[in-house]
């Protein structure tokens, strides 16, 4: 071997041992992460509210969480900014842009309620509580504190209000003008609202959907549910969602914050709950109706879907497992799988990017047509208890078309407010807004029949 080979094999024979050296040190490196999740830079307890500090024991996931600030939209769903200038009454620099301003008939449906003034597109949980702050719904109508139940970190404020005792709690800032319960809270959702703060563990601490879930598992035959000693993990997935995006009402003059799932989770068993109690948001403006606000019934609608009954989470799709290093962890930029299909869908369906983005599209481009024709189906039914009332017709006469009227509007509410545009469950979705059109096809021809008997 001459002297030129003989370097060769020495320098070969170095990096080889060098690269082996580093590919050795890196599966260390790796595994000392897998072990070790976290270093704990801070003692993060029970009165740990601001997530800024249980960032410095989890970095990534508090990277994420501030990533809600993006307003990136997809088709149907989300709210680009929109530049306001900012007063002493909303010093907000940029705003969503209005659904009133683009339907209209937004306002003839909620004609004579808060949502009628201002009702605007939905941003990330970043602004959740400085959105619900400043709308008009709050500046200009005395709202309860039992409001700031899911656009706040609500779980110190709610054990300090009820010395130890969060339901304690909970029902006093039920009490509260909404003014001086948002005086008590300092934060949007938290890490401590879904994490034990020693284990890490998922945990619910929204008493309305620990009071709602055990009534819900009672009709099912599951007496004293607790969800969070006997929900699995998989559930609780879903559970720490749907602690807030929920249809609810305001129960009895202490506005007691009530999930109606007394009967179950249809829209249809939510109205019967409502009717056998006799409860209604408001009456309509223009017709006289008892009429029903839904609000943002996601788990509800979820739970009806292909999804839920395949055992996939909320947390699946739209906070879906992400690598860094050798660290798995839940993306917490909470967002619409639509902006994140690659982890949030492709893990479990084997179609490229631009086929599952069509796929859904088409779901919500069918919702919103339907949607559309049932939103018509309600003015022109509006429009006509208005036209027999200025005819001289009584409650009497009207009773029956305001009923379809509430029955109707309700499950076009439903489908409206609730964020998915359909694709948590197409068909049900369907279903509904089909519903609610024969709804408000029965109260015309009940105004027909006035007519004709007269």
């Amino acid at each position: 071997m001459n002297r030129r080979s003989w370097i060769a094999l020495v320098v070969g024979t170095a990096l080889a041992a060098a690269a082996v050296t580093a590919l050795l040190v890196n599966i260390f490196e790796r595994k000392q992460e897998g072990r070790n999740p976290y270093f704990r830079v801070v003692e993060l307890t029970d009165q740990t509210e601001d997530p800024a500090v249980w960032g410095k024991n989890f970095p990534l996931q508090y990277d994420g969480y501030m990533a809600t600030v993006d307003q990136q939209r997809t088709k149907y769903g989300g709210s680009e900014a929109l530049p306001q200038t900012p007063t002493d009454a909303d010093p907000r620099s940029v705003v969503a842009q209005s659904r009133l301003e683009e339907d209209p008939r937004l306002k003839t449906m909620w004609a004579g309620y808060a949502f009628s003034v201002d009702f605007r597109k939905k941003r990330g949980h970043a602004y959740m509580l400085e959105d619900q702050t400043y709308t008009q719904r709050v500046q200009q109508f005395k709202q309860p504190g039992t409001c700031i139940h899911c656009h706040a970190s609500v779980y110190l404020p709610y054990k300090n209000a009820g010395a130890g005792d969060l339901i304690k709690g909970f029902e006093i800032f039920n009490h509260m003008p909404y003014q001086e319960a948002r005086q008590k809270v300092s934060h949007p959702i938290s890490c401590i609202d879904c994490h034990d703060p020693q284990t890490m563990q998922l945990r619910v601490t929204r008493p309305g959907f620990i009071e709602g879930i055990r009534a819900l598992k009672a009709s099912q035959g599951i007496k004293d549910y607790d969800v969070n000693t006997m929900a699995t993990r998989q559930e609780m997935r879903t559970y720490v969602c749907g602690q807030c995006h929920v249809e609810y009402h305001f129960k009895g003059p202490e506005k007691r914050l009530t999930y109606p799932w007394f009967n179950g989770l249809k829209v249809d068993q939510i109205a019967d709950y409502y009717d056998s109690v006799n409860f209604s948001d408001w009456t309509h403006a223009i017709t006289g109706a008892p009429t029903l606000k839904a609000q943002h019934p996601e788990f509800e609608m979820y739970n009806q879907g292909i999804h839920a009954r395949s055992g996939v989470a909320c947390a699946d799709c739209h906070m879906p497992y992400t690598r860094v290093g050798a660290q798995k962890i839940s993306d917490h930029h909470v967002r619409s799988p639509l902006l994140n299909i690659n982890r949030s869908c492709q893990t479990c369906h084997k179609w490229s990017e631009e086929e599952l983005k069509a796929r859904a599209e088409t779901i919500q481009e069918r919702t919103f047509v339907l949607r559309n024709r049932t939103m018509d189906a309600l003015v022109a039914l509006i429009n006509d208890i208005k036209a027999s009332k200025d005819a001289g017709a009584s409650d009497a006469d009207l009773a029956e078309a305001r009923k379809m009227q509430r029955r109707g509007q309700f499950y076009l509410d439903f489908i409206e407010s609730e964020n998915s545009n359909g694709f948590h469950a197409p068909e049900e979705s369907a279903r509904v807004l089909g519903d609610a059109i024969d709804y408000f096809r029965q109260g015309q021809v009940s105004l027909r029949e006035l007519k004709a008997h007269k």
